[in-house]
């Protein structure tokens, strides 16, 4: 037993050697450069000198871009509560529906993964710009009643101003919605799927509604998936570049756009990754929240 536990050893060690250096050589250490970077300044056009200094980060939390911080966080918490309203729902539908109609509805979810979200980004441009498809479906409408209002011997109506519904906010946070809410949805469905179908026939021979059932008895044991969730929607929404990029204006960037522009722009290295791990730091903590609340649920009682 002895011996077979030893080979059983080195086929583990020999599987994980591979992958583990790559992650290493290709993750960790440059990390780990960056993480060196944000504490020096710049030497020069093209050198970095590592002092051990603390100023990047103080100028990372100075009022201007801690205000760009807390708008970052703000629109990822938005866009995940609506990701969360929207997809609960969703989620329900499909745990509930037969098997096959299972199999299509989580293959729509899924479906979007397989385009590239720049491919994705486009073809959202093209639905919410002036001409874009939302404005001209509009534009159909507002000029049809108009036509039934010279019919009715009405005012007509005059010209149709179309939306401005790119690069702003709501621009950004529909954005967000559109490419993260699969995120919410397959948690949700995971966690649902695993619920005891017995319970809720239970709650409602018990004289529960369906709203009280659901509010008392499915959210509750679905918390770690709610959880999981939430994380998952809430930290790629925070760390998010490309949406607010091409669907916001200069006042909608989220704060990945200022590191990114402090690394191709500024050229101040040490200063973006001093905000990049500020990010990251965010990311663990709440990372560690939702493990204390993973504790809390009846489930890891």
């Amino acid at each position: 037993m002895e011996q077979s536990w030893k080979q059983a050893k080195a086929v583990f060690a020999g599987a994980l050697g591979p992958p583990l250096f790559w992650l290493v050589l290709f993750f960790l250490v440059p990390l780990a450069i960056v993480w060196a970077y944000s504490f020096g300044h710049n030497d020069g056009l093209t050198e970095i000198a590592i002092t051990g200094t603390f100023k990047n980060y103080a100028r990372a939390i100075e009022p201007l871009y801690l205000k760009i911080f807390l708008k970052s966080a703000w629109v990822a918490a938005i866009t995940t509560g609506l990701c969360l309203v929207i997809g609960f729902p969703v989620a329900l539908a499909i745990t509930f529906a037969s098997e096959k109609t299972k199999t299509w509805l989580l293959l729509l979810i899924m479906l979007p993964f397989w385009t590239n979200l720049l491919i994705r980004t486009y073809a959202l441009i093209a639905v919410l710009r002036t001409e874009g498809y939302v404005n001209m479906g509009l534009e159909w409408l507002w000029k049809g009643g108009g036509t039934v209002a010279a019919l009715l011997g009405l005012q007509p109506f005059g010209d149709f101003q179309p939306l401005e519904l790119l690069h702003n906010n709501f621009a950004v946070i529909l954005g967000l919605i559109y490419v993260h809410l699969p995120f919410m949805v397959l948690p949700l469905y995971s966690a649902l799927d695993r619920l005891d179908k017995s319970l809720l026939e239970a709650s409602l021979d018990l004289g529960a509604g369906h709203l009280q059932t659901l509010f008392k008895v499915v959210v509750p044991l679905a918390l770690p998936g709610i959880a999981s969730g939430v994380l998952i929607t809430f930290i790629p929404a925070l760390g998010a570049y490309l949406t607010p990029d091409l669907l916001g204006g200069p006042d909608s960037q989220m704060i990945a756009n200022v590191i990114e522009r402090q690394f191709k722009r500024a050229n101040d290295w040490p200063f973006g990754a001093a905000m990049s791990f500020l990010l990251m730091y965010m990311t663990f903590i709440a990372i560690a929240l939702q493990a204390v609340l993973s504790r809390k649920t009846p489930e890891a009682k």
